[in-house]
């Protein structure tokens, strides 16, 4: 199984109040490629507005994957998950195949339909039938890494004659995070990949979830095998997250028998979101992943 790691962008995602640079975002993705991660991941944000709490601001995350992709060149690149909303389908998928040219094909392109209302009311955009326009959004995305030329009209999107030229070098792969039934069976349809997160155990919710992206598989016609399965893991530093029935307390050895847990379930990446970023959470991942591999080689001898 695959390790990822999310990466610094938001207010709180360092010891410092302010909201992390870039160098600071850079320097995290650089350590977890040196400690032997496989893949870093940015959250898709504009603000953050909750009641009774002050405004959170956070980094662009598009922009942060294209300025990382020279200067860290081994892990994939992701987005957990970018907004369809936000950007136009086609535009989009042009942009996923310059990153993936320009990152020599390490893209994981993720998509999701949005949920935090705030930002879209402030950056102009609308709220409602978040599933119908992301139904829309995908399709077209999709079909345009797929190297087709698409003419769409559906009830939120239209395009005209559209086409990616340069055609990509590959197929980018999709990626959704889903969890209700029409959003699984979208992504049974048309991703290559599916997200499902927050968790801290291999429990009745996870195990149902597994089950209802099968469901939405054999709906559609599909071989559940050919997604990949990935899962988002809350890491919180030993000692402070007890009380969180989605997360783990762990540390190295804990956080590796979750792993090993998610790898006999049929799990092929945990994407791990530690609430900490410092660098002693980082190398704790890193131990685990470590303890986990040599664990898997094991069995596999």
């Amino acid at each position: 199984m695959q390790i990822g790691v999310t990466l610094p962008l938001a207010d709180g995602d360092t010891a410092h109040s302010r909201t992390p640079t870039f160098g600071e975002t850079l320097a995290f993705a650089q350590r977890a490629e040196a400690i032997g991660l496989d893949s870093v991941w940015v959250f898709d944000h504009l603000l953050f507005r909750f009641p009774g709490e002050p405004e959170g601001a956070v980094r662009e995350a598009w922009t942060t994957l294209a300025a990382l992709a020279p200067v860290v060149p081994r892990v994939e690149l992701g987005a957990l998950v970018m907004c369809s909303s936000f950007r136009s389908p086609a535009l989009m998928a042009k942009m996923a195949a310059t990153l993936d040219d320009l990152s020599d094909g390490r893209v994981i392109l993720g998509l999701g339909s949005g949920w935090h209302d705030p930002e879209y009311e402030a950056f102009g955009y609308p709220t409602d039938h978040k599933v119908g326009r992301f139904a829309d959004d995908l399709e077209i995305t999709a079909r345009l890494l797929r190297g087709e030329r698409v003419t769409f009209q559906g009830p939120w999107r239209s395009v005209t004659d559209a086409v990616l030229l340069p055609p990509p070098d590959r197929r980018v792969p999709i990626l959704v995070a889903a969890k209700g039934e029409r959003m699984l069976r979208l992504t049974a349809t048309w991703a290559d990949a599916w997200n499902t997160a927050w968790f801290g155990r291999v429990d009745d919710r996870l195990r149902g979830r597994m089950a209802a992206l099968d469901a939405a598989c054999d709906a559609v016609g599909r071989d559940p095998a050919t997604i990949r399965r990935t899962i988002g893991i809350r890491l919180h530093d030993p000692g402070t997250g007890q009380d969180d029935p989605t997360g783990l307390d762990a540390g190295a050895a804990g956080l590796a028998d979750f792993l090993d847990e998610l790898a006999a379930l049929g799990v092929d990446d945990g994407l791990v979101w530690s609430i900490s970023k410092s660098v002693s959470s980082l190398e704790r991942i890193g131990e685990a992943r470590r303890l986990h591999a040599a664990r898997s080689a094991t069995m596999r001898g």
